[in-house]
């Protein structure tokens, strides 16, 4: 766990490359990556005082290394935070995040078109040990207000969400939250920090799932939380001393060189998925795209006010079909018929990746809350890489202009 370095006045280019732990004595301009489980201690006396949390100073590598301090000290000053930690994957900065803040009797509101797996988990895992929630529609700021209850501790949104893209008012919800007396939280995944600073528009906790844009090729698993230093220090840390849900330093190093090109890969990808989107809105096979970039969504002017002018790199469109297995078997199609896209659940990749959420995303929900969250059978998700965009174009023309 790190705070924010003293970087004052630098902008979140040159922080992206030069926030990070102090080199060591050799010198080395690219960060170290440090593989060890444990670490010398200069006496007994030292040792004991660091172990007691009395001083600085790194014991076991479950409880702190150098080069997962770099990733935390980098991610903490992009967001603009005061502190990060460092998680194994994003649902394990979810679950650590809610271990950490709640207990039997707590309520949760949160948004009804999460991520599936993050609907499981606080719908129904933590319903197990006594913890409440209610799910939401993501842009009805009245149905969060009539959701929140006196004993209502966290407030948890996505924007834009996974997959359909639907952006909430972040400083409207930190409001409704605080007076309330809860925290509000805010997966910031699909914008990152090169789009959106949650921090600035009243978020007290940003999660990231660094797998995606943050590492930004698809090579490892990171997550991580956000948050004031005391916040981290005094609630996630302790938790994570001791549920052991820790980034290892090969994939902290990873995701801190992703770090580097971030705000280049997510301009340059935001620019490629609105010209699909455009394209998409032009075919006659699709019935309705979904992005934030285009005017046509619900959402565009204030997405456009929170994320830069940008609308993100994830670009999601409904084949046009009369009936759910219909639709259903037109988005295989689809997806069945790609030549050089990619057929593959994750996103934040420069390859372009495809899915279909309502079979694996969104697939253990059931129908119920699939509905719920409009996720229908003939959605499909575009994860827009950095190929040639013609090159795009032609492969999903191929099999949307051969529908059955």
């Amino acid at each position: 766990m790190s705070g924010k370095q003293d970087k004052e006045g630098l902008r979140l280019q040159t922080l992206a490359v030069r926030a990070a732990v102090e080199r060591s004595q050799y010198g080395e301009n690219s960060e170290a990556l440090y593989l060890t489980s444990g670490y010398v201690q200069p006496s007994a006396e030292a040792s004991a005082r660091r172990f007691a949390g009395e001083e600085d100073g790194y014991t076991y590598g479950r409880s702190g290394n150098p080069t997962v301090s770099s990733f935390e000290q980098r991610l903490a000053a992009l967001e603009g935070t005061e502190a990060c930690m460092a998680t194994s994957s994003g649902m394990s900065a979810i679950m650590l995040m809610c271990f950490s803040l709640l207990k039997a009797g707590d309520h949760v509101v949160f948004s009804q078109s999460m991520f599936g797996s993050t609907i499981k988990l606080i719908g129904s895992e933590f319903a197990r040990f006594g913890v409440e929630s209610t799910a939401v529609p993501q842009t009805d700021l009245a149905a969060w207000r009539a959701a929140v209850r006196p004993h209502t501790r966290l407030l948890f949104a996505e924007t834009p969400t996974n997959p359909l893209t639907e952006v909430c008012d972040i400083q409207a919800l930190a409001d409704l939250a605080h007076n309330a007396s809860a925290l509000l939280a805010l997966d910031n995944c699909f914008a990152t920090p090169a789009l959106q600073r949650p921090i600035e528009l009243g978020a007290d906790i940003i999660m990231h799932s660094g797998t995606k844009y943050l590492d930004g090729q698809g090579r490892v698993m990171a997550g991580a939380l956000c948050a004031s230093d005391k916040m981290v220090r005094e609630k996630f840390l302790p938790v994570q001393k001791n549920s052991g849900m820790i980034l290892s330093p090969f994939n902290a190093w990873v995701v801190l060189k992703g770090l580097e090109t971030l705000d280049l890969r997510m301009r340059a990808q935001s620019a490629l998925a609105h010209e699909l989107a455009l394209w998409l809105e032009q075919q006659p096979a699709v019935a309705r795209v979904h992005y934030p970039g285009l005017t046509s969504h619900p959402q565009h002017a204030l997405s456009m006010r929170q994320m830069n002018g940008l609308g993100g790199a994830v670009v999601s469109f409904e084949v046009r079909a009369s009936g759910p297995e219909q639709a259903r078997a037109r988005a295989f199609h689809v997806l069945d018929t790609l030549q050089t896209l990619s057929l593959c659940t994750n996103l934040g990749d420069t390859k372009t990746l495809l899915t279909h959420p309502a079979s694996t995303s969104h697939g253990k929900l059931s129908e119920a809350q699939r509905q719920a969250a409009g996720i229908g059978q003939g959605l499909i998700r575009v994860a827009v890489g950095l190929e040639h965009p013609q090159d795009v174009r032609d492969d999903l023309a191929r099999g949307l202009g051969t529908l059955p």
